[in-house]
């Protein structure tokens, strides 16, 4: 599949670019990719989140009627579990790992089959190689407007140099990545995937 070379002021240079068969036109695998979202999202959860089991409640352990005679259903301290404001069976710990691993194969298969999916759907741009002489968020984001890139797009480049990343960091409709980095959730999670000449030359590697 060939693909058109776009200058940084949003015209066509001419000339066209053959995207690799092994990376932009293989059967896709859903499944791959459904596992490899799947580690992504787990990874980032920090499992911060946190609740009170029973020893941990601030109250009395004062048994709160007799063992028998009552009629009633015997009960402990006010703070068992199934009494209101007591606290909870097996609630969730703050130090649960969420994160699991996939073969390195596997991902990479993923990364494939997001890349031919989004090759199908025309939804790949290449521009020239994008350089900041100065740092300025306003001339980054008028070479995306300029190629009508629009929200929710992802840059990848071959490098990231220091007046590229922080002319982007504050941009939050653009994510700037390198291509040895790309992920599959990247991937899918954008409506435009626009690669910078040279980092093409990774695919080619």
């Amino acid at each position: 599949m060939k693909v058109k070379v776009f200058g940084i002021n949003g015209k066509e240079t001419g000339r066209e670019i053959e995207l690799p068969e092994s990376f932009f036109g293989i059967e896709p695998n859903d499944h791959a990719i459904y596992l490899d979202v799947k580690q992504y999202l787990a990874n980032q959860r920090q499992a911060t989140h946190k609740s009170k089991e029973k020893a941990e409640i601030k109250g009395s352990t004062k048994k709160l009627r007799k063992q028998k005679g009552s009629g009633a259903a015997r009960i402990g301290s006010i703070k068992s579990p199934v009494l209101r404001g007591g606290g909870r069976v097996f609630g969730p710990r703050a130090d649960r790992d969420y994160s699991f691993k996939l073969n390195k194969k596997l991902k990479a298969l993923a990364r494939k089959s997001a890349l031919t999916y989004r090759a199908k759907a025309k939804e790949i741009m290449i521009i020239e190689d994008l350089r900041m002489d100065v740092v300025k968020s306003k001339d980054f984001v008028n070479v995306f407007n300029s190629l009508n890139a629009g929200v929710k797009s992802v840059f990848v480049a071959n490098e990231i140099d220091a007046n590229l990343y922080l002319s982007s960091r504050n941009v939050q409709e653009i994510k700037v990545t390198e291509v040895a980095k790309l992920n599959t959730y990247d991937i899918l999670n954008c409506k435009k995937l626009i690669f910078a000449e040279s980092s093409l030359e990774y695919f080619n590697k």
